[in-house]
């Protein structure tokens, strides 16, 4: 049992130097296109979009 804690507590170590280091690059993103990246739906939808300047749901109706 004291096996699953010591690695547990190693995997949130490790999504904490994820989460930190992408933090970082994200900033360095933004800092260099000179705005914030979207966020949420918003993200969301920017990724959807194609080379074509399209959503999936335009293409869908034609």
């Amino acid at each position: 049992m004291g096996e699953e804690r010591k690695s547990s507590k190693a995997g949130e170590r490790a999504a904490d130097g994820l989460r930190e280091a992408t933090s970082k690059e994200e900033a360095k993103n933004e800092s260099k296109m000179g705005h914030d990246l979207a966020k949420g739906a918003d993200r969301f939808e920017e990724r959807s979009k194609s080379s074509d300047g399209k959503t999936a749901e335009e293409k869908q109706k034609g």
